[in-house]
């Protein structure tokens, strides 16, 4: 059976695809990609370190003893001291750099940790649904299905939640991915340095509409945000808790959908309903501050990641 040709058409074939695709996370437009790409290319050229020569020296063996070489027999050769502190010094060095690098990077990137950049940060609202993302702007009082702006050089920090199984929401080009889950707030902090339409998917397989949930982040100068959302502020529709309900229906591949106003604290009672009996549905008028008084009086019961409005110090840099 002839087996090489195949094997030089896939080696092509990944050659090629490594070489025509646009691949986000090794091309990013934001500050926390920049650096997550560059932690990838330091740990790829620190394993290429152990792997090429491995490789490089299996062809070589494979060559110096081949049956028809006149290579020397010495079968009872057992060891070689250099050889000892070649093979096993190199792979510990290595380990104890990547163990640096790890613990460094981990401070550094950790997605709730806010970024050192001047200039007011923008707040938005992520709800990961069925199958949709709800994007809710709580300082403009507006939201939008599927789609999300923001200036380019400004923070941008997400607040994350979900009424839906577990999520997980990326940017590719901007950032690492974050866990959503329901009554349970994680966050995302992020700045994009160039303007451009950036892809945002769903990386955890959630459901029959889990290939249909993406949406679009576009970076834009500030003038251009500022009219953005002050064209959102003309569209008839509003987000009621009714509108609402309805929207977290299962569906996918939805539009993008603009609401001009959103109901008092949606977020909050999106995430407390999975939390505090009595509150969500249970409360409608005042349900905001009855969410509010239970999760005071019960904070010595719930973890600190389940809380809304803790300090930024107050959580753990993981879900």
């Amino acid at each position: 059976m002839n087996w090489k040709p195949p094997i030089y058409f896939a080696f092509l074939l990944l050659l090629f695809s490594l070489t025509s695709c646009d691949i986000a996370v090794i091309d990013p437009k934001g500050i926390i990609a920049a650096s997550q790409r560059d932690l990838i290319y330091t740990t790829l050229g620190l394993m290429l370190l152990v792997v090429m020569p491995v490789l490089v020296l299996t062809l070589v063996f494979a060559w110096r003893y081949r049956a028809s070489a006149k290579a020397r027999y010495e079968p009872e050769w057992d060891h070689n001291t250099l050889l000892e502190y070649i093979w096993w010094g190199i792979p510990i060095l290595i380990i104890g750099v990547l163990a640096v690098i790890t613990w460094k990077s981990s401070h550094e990137l950790d997605p709730y940790k806010p970024l050192e950049q001047p200039g007011k940060p923008i707040e938005i609202q992520v709800v990961a649904l069925d199958w949709k993302w709800l994007f809710i702007y709580p300082t403009e009082n507006v939201a939008v299905v599927n789609f999300v702006q923001f200036p380019v050089g400004v923070p941008v920090n997400f607040k994350i939640t979900a009424q839906a199984p577990m999520n997980s929401f990326w940017i590719p080009s901007l950032a690492g991915q974050i866990y959503a889950m329901e009554g349970m707030q994680t966050k995302l902090h992020i700045m994009a340095s160039e303007p451009g339409n950036y892809e945002g998917v769903s990386a955890n397989f959630s459901g029959e509409g889990f290939n249909g949930m993406k949406f679009f982040a576009k970076a834009s100068s500030t003038e251009e945000y500022t009219r953005w959302i002050d064209s959102l502020r003309h569209s008839p529709d509003t987000l009621t808790r009714t509108r609402y309900d309805a929207l977290a229906l299962p569906s996918s591949n939805d539009p993008v959908r603009i609401y001009s106003a959103v109901a008092d604290q949606l977020f909050l009672h999106i995430m407390m309903q999975f939390m505090m009996p009595g509150c969500g549905n249970g409360c409608d008028k005042t349900s905001h501050a009855c969410c509010r008084r239970q999760s005071m009086d019960s904070a010595h019961d719930m973890p600190m990641d389940h809380m809304p409005g803790m300090s930024e110090h107050q959580h753990s840099p993981h879900p």
